[in-house]
């Protein structure tokens, strides 16, 4: 009978990411995870696999997370504008989506987001050929403010962006 995971799959999953965003794919292995974590580095290992296979994990539920969350906002909004849609959709850490599109799978369920938020963008917009072009700008412009304010640049607001696109 297999024992009951004392630590869950999440509490791994948020440590892992605390690492990336600290030290990049390199601070990531047993080790770290283990000392962040408190589980031993073979409990780790007969959990994910390998090393890669433990990052990969934490990405997945990543996205998982992500695609659950704007999936919330786009029906939560359907009466609100494009600012109101981001807005629920909430920060989305830019960095990690741009060190994922090295692998396919994950680049995969980045590109699967983007196109239903400019989807969703590009409906609020009156979903013409040029609201579609807005949504893709929009989007850019949202993900640009969401990795240069965590680097502590000044951001522009969302909602002039939205002014001039539409």
């Amino acid at each position: 009978m297999p024992r009951t995971r004392v630590i869950p799959d999440t509490h791994v999953f948020a440590a892992i990411q605390r690492l990336l965003d600290r030290g990049g794919d390199k601070a990531v292995s047993f080790g770290s995870v283990s000392a962040t974590t408190g589980l031993a580095p073979p409990t780790l290992v007969q959990r994910y696999g390998s090393r890669d296979g433990m990052v990969r994990a934490a990405r997945l539920a990543f996205w998982d997370e992500v695609e659950h969350r704007t999936a919330l906002a786009i029906a939560g909004t359907a009466d609100k504008g494009p600012q109101g849609l981001l807005k629920a959709i909430g920060p989305v850490d830019a960095g990690a989506v741009a060190g994922d599109l090295r692998f396919p799978d994950l680049a995969a369920r980045a590109t699967g987001w983007r196109a239903a938020v400019e989807t969703a963008l590009a409906h609020r917009l009156g979903n013409t050929p040029k609201s579609r072009e807005s949504a893709a700008l929009l989007f850019a412009a949202w993900q640009g403010q969401a990795l240069w304010s965590a680097a502590g640049e000044p951001a522009f607001r969302l909602k002039d962006a939205v002014k001039r696109l539409t």
